[in-house]
């Protein structure tokens, strides 16, 4: 690898991983809410938190898959050598999935686990311009007091696969990114959109 492709991980490796994985705990207890990830810069196309993510979550057992956007031999080169992850071809193989919004119909092809072993699926971290514009959602669940409300734009066609991918306690947890922002979406999270239509 040539040196000029190589950006910093974290600072320190061992407090900032710990720091941002208690973030992403708290996201995941906290559904609706964003959170600060902001202890790396952006690495090419992927953004603080999904990069701050990445080194958090991925080792040498952790098989990988990036979305046509996010798969430039910059950040897969950086992402192997920081982490030592393995980088799959098919988004079925993937424990971790990496998407932009845009890319959002990858989700139906992710592992939801099984009814023995749900902790086998995937989790799926899409990659958003910002976290609090879009069409008003109320959001129901484990971790949130009786309902919240969540704007959140993104394309109608998520609610859909997530539904029918969604049958507890199978399915997939989502993290949304955008920026130094992350924002947790839990398989237990009921959400129903402001047209009516929902989950």
């Amino acid at each position: 690898m040539n040196s000029y492709e190589l950006v910093p991980a974290f600072a320190d490796s061992v407090a900032d991983s710990q720091h941002v994985f208690r973030v992403l705990l708290k996201s995941l207890s906290e559904p609706g809410l964003s959170h600060c990830v902001d202890r790396t810069d952006s690495l090419a196309e992927l953004c603080q938190a999904g990069y701050g993510m990445a080194l958090t979550l991925l080792d040498s057992s952790t098989p990988v898959w990036l979305s046509p956007a996010l798969s430039s031999s910059k950040i897969q080169q950086n992402l192997s050598f920081h982490t030592g992850c393995q980088i799959v071809d098919e988004p079925e193989q993937a424990l971790f999935a990496f998407l932009c919004e845009e890319e959002i119909g990858y989700i139906k092809r992710l592992n939801v686990g099984t009814d023995r072993d749900p902790e086998f699926s995937c989790t799926a971290i899409v990659q958003k311009n910002d976290l609090d514009t879009g069409a008003q959602q109320m959001w129901s669940g484990p971790g949130i007091l009786e309902q919240r409300l969540v704007n959140l734009d993104i394309d109608a066609e998520f609610w859909s696969i997530r539904a029918q991918k969604t049958a507890f306690p199978r399915g997939i947890e989502v993290f949304f990114v955008a920026k130094d922002r992350v924002l947790g979406l839990p398989r237990t999270t009921l959400v129903q959109v402001a047209q009516g239509s929902g989950e």
